[in-house]
């Protein structure tokens, strides 16, 4: 009978040391973090799945450089750049979060939107994207590796929407393009900036 009950009491103590265990293992995990497919969870509902955006209304967020993802976010939670709704959500990521979401999203693919443009101002577009903007935004806009954001592709009243804010100074324009918007609009009149959405929209492919 003490034999019995002896080995009841072990085989109960293991199991609470396996539930323990077990238990530990969770906490653990929690304390680490969410994961980042948890994360990036919380930006489909706006940037699409896997970053790649179905509408105007939000920029595709995939194949961003790293840097250029994450001075972005900064800039949304301490207010430095303006924003509707990204910078309550930024507030809610720590840095160390914010660097997770870079990484995950500098992996992944741009994905061009598939847009209407008018194609009698492409090839001016073109000019003036290298005339004015080639410098930084480089391949024709299409390169993430200049930490400047990729223009090529990228949904076309998005762009409009954020040449606006900074010229209605929402957001601190850099000093390179602040030199280069003005020369533009000077010489090529308001129109140039029309002509250079359209040749940033017509790469699809």
């Amino acid at each position: 009978m003490a034999y019995k009950t002896l080995t009841k009491a072990i085989m109960i103590a293991g199991l609470a040391l396996g539930v323990s265990a077990a238990a530990s293992a969770a906490d653990a995990k929690l304390m680490m973090g969410a994961s980042t497919s948890m994360l990036a969870n919380n930006c489909q509902g706006c940037h699409g799945t896997d970053g790649a955006s179905v509408g105007p209304a939000s920029p595709t967020i995939a194949g961003l450089s790293r840097d250029y993802f994450i001075e972005v976010m900064e800039g949304f939670a301490s207010g430095e750049v303006k924003a509707t709704i990204m910078d309550r959500i930024a507030k809610g990521y720590t840095q160390e979060e914010i660097a997770q979401l870079a990484d995950h999203y500098a992996g992944l693919p741009f994905v061009k939107a598939v847009q209407t443009f008018d194609s009698a101002q492409v090839k001016e577009g073109g000019k003036l994207h290298d005339k004015y903007c080639e410098k930084c935004h480089a391949e024709g806009g299409t390169s993430a590796e200049d930490d400047a954001g990729v223009l090529a592709g990228q949904w076309t009243q998005w762009v409009r929407w954020s040449i606006d804010d900074f010229q209605a100074g929402h957001r601190e324009m850099p000093k390179k393009m602040k030199k280069q918007l003005e020369k533009m609009l000077s010489k090529e009149g308001t129109a140039s900036i029309d002509a250079l959405l359209n040749y940033y929209a017509s790469q699809q492919k």
